[in-house]
């Protein structure tokens, strides 16, 4: 079983910056690809961006530029940093991620809990 736990959401004024982490645990062989992923009320979940193991990157054409996504291997961790936030980048955020497990080698595919942004002066 793989569990991810996001932190990192808040309140911040437009143009602020905030960092999002998602740590995975459980029983890791390995994590392929991750990924951030959000929800605005009365919308549909969004893919914000992605990440390989690679480290190859892509990003919504509405965060190019602002949000960066990192990934630190040795920590089965990923990062979203966010700057020049805006009021519709308000949503819940989710991290999701795939892999295999130790032991029979068995593919999972998890999501975290969510976490809160709220862009708002």
């Amino acid at each position: 079983q793989v569990q991810l736990v996001e932190s990192g959401g808040g309140l911040v004024q437009p143009g602020g910056s905030l960092r999002l982490s998602c740590a995975a645990s459980g029983n890791i062989f390995s994590i392929n690809n991750m990924g951030w992923h959000r929800q605005a009320p009365g919308k549909q979940r969004e893919l914000v961006a992605h990440i390989t193991s690679g480290g190859s990157t892509n990003y919504a054409d509405s965060v190019k530029g602002r949000f960066t996504i990192s990934r630190d291997n040795a920590k089965n961790t990923m990062y979203l940093q966010m700057n020049s936030l805006k009021p519709e980048d308000t949503a819940v955020y989710y991290c999701n991620a795939d892999g295999v497990t130790t032991g029979w080698g068995i593919l999972w595919n998890t999501w975290g809990q969510g976490t809160q942004v709220t862009v708002s002066s």
